[in-house]
């Protein structure tokens, strides 16, 4: 019998300064057997820093949810939609080849990657080159001593605010706050 995805509840408060964005979200994550807590909360994490885009690409006529993620690799981990179905953002994070996210780029009109993990340098460095032509692709590291720390906010429920200011990424809860700064690649 295959095991089954674990269900996390998410309230997330996001109060995104730089973009003016302010909203919570109800949030259901599915996390994948073979899925970290890491990965996880990089998923919502990435979730949290592209949320304005609800506003800011769909005037807040849109979707912004988990894809399905490692159960489905056609899918991206998160989405953004809008009144039409249309895929206006496709978030990734992880590593993933350069044929996925070719594919990704040509079924919507933006995509952004979170690359996190000890060897996401190494992975950059290999496959750089490849992404460069893909115009609507941006790329983000995650720094791994940040990664480490998040696994400490994972719990089957959680209430969390997210604070977005000067491209960092803020996120706590009442016992425990993380602060993530992205690095842009691409």
């Amino acid at each position: 019998m295959a095991t089954k995805s674990t269900i996390f509840k998410v309230n997330l408060q996001i109060a995104d300064i730089d973009h003016s964005y302010y909203a919570d979200h109800a949030l259901t994550l599915a996390r994948h057997p073979s899925e970290t807590d890491e990965r996880m909360l990089i998923r919502l994490c990435a979730l949290a820093l592209q949320a304005h885009q609800l506003q800011d690409v769909c005037g807040g006529d849109g979707t912004l949810a988990f894809g399905a993620g490692l159960s489905d690799p056609d899918e991206p981990d998160v989405w953004l939609r809008d009144f039409t179905g249309q895929t206006r953002l496709w978030i990734e994070v992880g590593q993933p080849e350069d044929k996925p996210l070719n594919k990704a780029c040509s079924k919507s009109d933006a995509v952004v990657l979170y690359a996190f993990g000890q060897a996401a340098d190494v992975w950059w460095r290999g496959i750089e080159n490849k992404l460069s032509r893909l115009k609507n692709l941006q790329v983000w590291r995650i720094p791994a001593v940040t990664v480490h720390e998040l696994v400490q906010l994972a719990q089957r429920s959680m209430n969390l605010q997210a604070t977005i200011q000067e491209n960092t990424l803020t996120l706590g809860n009442d016992s425990c706050v993380v602060t993530i700064e992205p690095i842009r690649w691409k």
